[in-house]
């Protein structure tokens, strides 16, 4: 660690990047040069639209506003300050919503020790265990750009006959609700309905680059965070984002950009200790999103922390990040990263999203567009309508129905043994639960247990909410993933008001329709069924245990 301490540093506005210019300079050649000699600095600030070539510049034209939408979001502060003081008596803030509309506010409130419950799930239980907490002093913030997220529109319509069973008039149920949306989508109508508040959001920044719009701002306000600070952390580093030379954002991208062309497209994020809590789902979305598609992109392994299995390998760039370094030390703890990003908050989404566009130039990807998102949500809505074809488990072991290829070993142990030893060398394995973020906390763990026992890296997400960050790049990024889907019995499940489905049909969906997608591209797949989750989940950790040996 110290000798990525003593190496050159780039620094501006209290945000410092190191070990960067270490990474570019080995390769053939150096891709910070190559962006100089564009260039790119000075006219990515310009916000030109060419420079992702030809095909992306429609969409990079009405793209570009994150560049200074920290300076535009100025105008919400009074608008905010109103709205906190008219709903200061309901102190219990959830926000509905999914991908770029709930993941930064989330990191906003954890950083600094603000309570907001984020509700990004189709699971029945989970949702109905939000419904039934202080629902008389619960402020729904319903977040969505399009205004047709469907998870989104669900919770709002589970929200608002809740408030209406519990005695609430429709005036005063509209009342709980703030509606954060862009100018002219479907919610606006719909706020405009329900008599709630809407506050509405910079159009020209796309959903994973709004951290600083009203999506990350509204809620992260009403539960008490002083947002002011983010926009001035932004703002003063924004200034050395159009030079050359003492550019963290130009020197970080160029390093990801450079990393990914060697072969190191495995992008390992940890925290280092000093702050930041949970930054790093932040930038997995905003990274596997942005670079994932035409068969290109930069994987995100989130690492639960310093010494967890998966953060190298030669395939692995390993980036710790954390807010300002304490006595002049990033603590490694087993983790001795390639990269470290230092800084305050509102400075560090600014340099992600500034070297994540920047790495979309090296790779010659558009960084704005997700043209595989919809693949999944076209086989919910078709799979919703029509119902899912029957499946058969190939086995049963325990509280795991077990639905593997043919051919395929036919118990836990030696099934999840071949999916791992089948994993090439340059890939990677997905374990993506459709199961209670909350309540089925502890099936997380299966992550580092199977980056151990496969010696690759290993990612996890929470379905469907990864659908809207990393299953863009598993379906358009390389294809070289490996895929374990786990989804879980429902005992008590909750129907959608005004909908012919329950939230469990519309989850059970969900997993069927993003199984269609992956299967489609003759990806590896396995699936998993709890039929009870708290044995299966304790069966499976125990399994996972066992393949280390």
């Amino acid at each position: 660690m110290s000798d990525l301490l003593s190496g050159p540093v780039e620094a501006a506005a209290g945000l410092a990047v190191y070990g960067a210019d270490a990474v570019d300079r080995s390769a053939p050649a150096s891709a910070r040069d190559a962006l100089v000699r564009r260039g790119v600095a000075a006219k990515l600030t310009a916000k030109d639209p060419t420079l992702w070539g030809p095909e992306a510049a429609a969409e990079a034209r009405i793209r570009l506003g994150w560049l200074d939408t920290h300076r535009r979001s100025r105008e919400l502060l009074p608008q905010l300050a109103e709205l906190t003081a008219e709903l200061a008596d309901l102190d219990h803030v959830v926000l509905a919503g999914m991908g770029g509309s709930s993941l930064a506010p989330e990191v906003i409130t954890r950083t600094v020790g603000r309570p907001l419950t984020v509700l990004d799930t189709t699971d029945p239980g989970q949702v109905r265990r939000a419904l039934a907490d202080r629902l008389e002093r619960t402020v729904v913030v319903v977040a969505s750009k399009s205004g047709s997220t469907v998870e989104t529109d669900s919770h709002l319509r589970a929200y608002r006959q809740a408030f209406l069973d519990a005695g609430l008039t429709e005036a005063e149920a509209g009342r709980h609700f703030v509606v954060v949306t862009d100018p002219g989508s479907p919610l606006e109508a719909a706020a405009a309905e329900l008599g709630a508040v809407p506050v509405l959001a910079d159009p020209q920044v796309g959903g994973r680059y709004a951290a600083l719009t009203a999506f990350g701002l509204v809620p992260a306000a009403l539960a008490g965070v002083e947002v002011t600070e983010l926009l001035d952390q932004a703002d003063a580093l924004a200034g050395a984002l159009g030079r050359d030379a003492d550019n963290p954002g130009l020197a970080l991208g160029a390093a990801l950009g450079a990393a990914a062309t060697l072969g190191r497209d495995k992008l390992a994020l940890v925290g280092d200790g000093t702050g930041l809590d949970g930054l790093g789902d932040w930038i997995e979305q905003l990274i596997a999103e942005s670079t994932g598609k035409a068969g290109l992109g930069i994987l995100p392994v989130v690492l639960e922390s310093p010494a967890a299995p998966g953060g190298a390998g030669p395939d692995v760039l390993t980036v710790a990040y954390g807010g300002a370094l304490a006595a002049g030390t990033v603590p490694g703890g087993g983790c001795q990263p390639d990269v470290a990003v230092n800084g305050p908050l509102g400075a560090q989404f600014l340099t992600w999203e500034y070297a994540t566009a920047v790495a979309g130039v090296v790779l010659g990807v558009n960084p704005f567009d997700q043209p595989n998102v919809a693949e999944s949500k076209d086989n919910t809505r078709r799979i919703l309508a029509s119902g899912a074809p029957a499946e058969t488990p190939a086995f049963t072991e325990g509280a795991i129905e077990v639905y593997a290829p043919a051919g395929a070993p036919g118990d836990l142990t030696g099934v999840l043994r071949h999916l791992l030893d089948g994993i090439g060398g340059d890939g990677y394995l997905a374990v993506m639960a459709f199961l209670d973020r909350i309540g089925d906390a502890a099936v997380a763990g299966l992550r580092p247990l199977l980056a151990e026992a496969s010696g690759r890296p290993v990612t996890f997400g929470w379905g469907p909410r990864f659908l809207h960050s990393t299953g863009q790049y598993h379906k358009g990024g390389p294809g070289v993933g490996a895929f374990l889907q786990l989804t879980g019995t429902v005992e008590d499940d909750l129907p959608v008001p005004g909908q012919p489905y329950s939230f469990g049909e519309l989850q059970a969906a969900q997993a069927a329709g993003d199984r269609q997608a992956l299967a489609g591209r003759g990806r590896p797949l396995l699936r998993l069924h709890l039929t009870d989750r708290a044995a299966g989940v304790a069966q499976l950790l125990d399994t996972a245990r066992r393949l280390r040996a």
